[in-house]
């Protein structure tokens, strides 16, 4: 057996969502080792400016204020951390810090992920302490809202939106996440009631456009229903929407109702079918899979400003 980098598990991909204003952000980081990546979830999750921290499958999310803090490492309790977000124009700079194995992943692991601009890295593991700077492309998030795909006959919306969603993913365009969102179950659902949100993270507004005309295309050529509806929405977490969605998961929403709502809160519609209402209540829901699969339950505002005061 030969080991090319014995102590390197390169991260799949590190991704930067940011806020209109750059001063927040959600850093996203695709793991390669789910035990490794749950390590670094528990401890940087203490880190001054990450004020909010979960997983979703291999996926870790660090909700965070931009800016630079001062890291305490210690031992065992908080090995490693995120010690700064930077944004600079259409880039974002992330320094990692970490003691022994948590200062391998500070480094090398995340240094040599999939789509890193650029990095600057101390020597690691052992004893160490170790610091790593990576440099990565700032993106919008693009959420993707879609309903009423399939027929009593014929196909599955989650199947055909995650297919589709694939084959889009790209550097400029990266597919992030898939939901499936249960509705009230009106007498016109084809069995489940469920709508489908795709999160995307775009690069630029080239890459946007393209990728939403190119999804469109594709959705009308092999959906199965006469009332698709798709609905397109970029900001960083749809919380306009909360009301409406929790309303959609509990009781029978009108169309001109739907459309209203989603002038009102700027969600392109680009495919307006009957889908649209479940389309549209499917967005506020990206990243959370866990959550959205179960009748009833409320999606909650992300309560910023509280959290805010507390970094």
């Amino acid at each position: 057996m030969i080991l090319d980098d014995p102590y390197t598990v390169p991260y799949r991909g590190i991704y930067a969502i940011c806020d209109a204003a750059n001063e927040y952000a959600e850093i996203i980081e695709h793991s390669n080792c789910y035990s490794g990546a749950c390590w670094s979830l528990y401890h940087y999750a203490k880190a001054p400016l990450v004020l909010k921290a979960r997983s979703t499958g291999n996926m870790i999310r660090y909700f965070m204020k931009t800016g630079t803090s001062n890291l305490e490492l210690k031992p065992s309790v908080a090995a490693a951390g995120i010690e700064s977000v930077i944004v600079k124009g259409d880039e974002v700079e992330i320094t990692y810090a970490g003691l022994g194995g948590g200062g391998v992943g500070a480094t090398r692991c995340r240094a040599f992920a999939d789509g890193i601009l650029r990095y600057k890295i101390s020597e690691s593991g052992g004893e160490k302490c170790a610091r790593g700077t990576i440099v990565i492309p700032r993106r919008d998030r693009v959420l993707i809202g879609i309903d009423d795909t399939d027929s009593k006959d014929v196909g599955a919306t989650w199947t055909l939106t995650h297919n589709i969603a694939k084959k889009l993913d790209c550097h400029e365009a990266v597919y992030l996440s898939h939901s499936l969102v249960q509705l009230f179950p009106v007498p016109e659902k084809t069995q489940n009631c469920m709508s489908t949100v795709l999160e995307f993270g775009c690069v630029n507004e080239k890459a946007k456009s393209r990728l939403i005309d190119t999804f469109k295309k594709a959705l009308e050529k092999y959906t199965a229903s006469s009332q698709t509806g798709l609905v397109v929405l970029s900001d960083f977490y749809a919380k306009g929407l909360y009301k409406y969605s929790n309303r959609c998961r509990t009781e029978r929403i009108l169309k001109a109702e739907a459309l209203q709502c989603a002038r009102e809160n700027g969600v392109e519609v680009l495919l307006d079918g009957n889908g649209v209402i479940g389309a549209l209540a499917s967005l506020p829901w990206f990243g959370r899979p866990d959550e959205s699969i179960i009748p009833g339950t409320e999606i909650k505002p992300l309560a910023i400003e509280k959290l805010k005061n507390n970094v």
